[in-house]
């Protein structure tokens, strides 16, 4: 049983990225399979779908990683498909990333890990690192934590320190992968309070890979489900939890449609 895609690309007048017609395969597998989107500037993007639909292999294409077998993406007006390699890595700085857990360096204290990226990829002076570390952290609600190390912090905490380091290079897109996987209720409420922050006071464009949909309602303008390596909806999230597609019930309802047992 094929099931259509109910809506893909939007054709939104000020698109900050246009994925069209991406087809990616890793030998005999093929991961995606002519995906159509594109994400608005400003716009909030939650992308939701199962293990192994394609997520991580379509974000990995948003930052110039991977290049599709058929496809182009356009980031900014700039076709990353057909950019040279030096214009893909400047690219790059446009984009912050945040990972599971936080992925910081465990020999670093937070400022360190923050000052990171800015050391790596500026001549700022060590003064106007730590002003921007600070700057960091107060936008993620983690002031004056600069000497402390991973090893003493939450989980939540982590991954605002992730987040602050994500934010450090002044990004125009952000994006978010699983941000509240393992975390408590408080945590993941608070997660999405800094992800809105994030987005009001730097104005970026946000994409968030996760399997909450408690999240949907606080953080996204729109969410898609990929599925197969296609996206099988993109929508509000009202209408998106009200949908009456059967493979949309069955993942709000944690359940394994048939067809799609192992």
């Amino acid at each position: 049983m094929t099931t259509p895609a109910i809506s893909a690309a939007t054709g939104l007048a000020d698109p900050m990225i246009s994925v069209i017609g991406l087809y990616k395969s890793f030998g005999d597998k093929q991961v995606l399979r002519g995906i159509d989107l594109e994400i608005g500037r400003g716009e909030s993007l939650m992308l939701v779908g199962g293990s192994g639909a394609g997520k991580s292999v379509f974000i990995k294409h948003l930052i110039g990683l991977l290049q599709p077998d058929e496809g182009n993406v356009v980031v900014d007006g700039v076709d990353l498909t057909r950019a040279s390699p030096e214009v893909v890595l400047e690219l790059r700085k446009k984009f912050g990333m945040t990972f599971q857990e936080g992925a910081l360096f465990d020999s670093m204290n937070v400022a360190d890990n923050i000052a990171f990226p800015i050391r790596r990829h500026t001549k700022k002076s060590e003064k106007e690192v730590s002003m921007r570390v600070r700057e960091c952290l107060g936008l993620v609600r983690l002031p004056g934590i600069e000497d402390k190390m991973p090893a003493e912090l939450s989980g939540g905490m982590r991954r605002r320190v992730g987040f602050a380091r994500a934010i450090a290079l002044e990004p125009e897109i952000l994006l978010f992968d699983e941000p509240t996987t393992g975390l408590d209720p408080i945590n993941t409420a608070a997660i999405g309070d800094v992800i809105n922050q994030l987005r009001s006071e730097l104005g970026v464009t946000a994409v968030t890979i996760t399997h909450d949909m408690n999240l949907a309602g606080k953080i996204a303008d729109r969410v898609a489900i990929i599925r197969r390596g296609q996206i099988l909806l993109v929508d509000t999230p009202e209408r998106f939890l009200e949908s009456d597609n059967w493979f949309i019930r069955a993942f709000l309802n944690g359940e394994v449609p048939e067809e799609d047992h192992p």
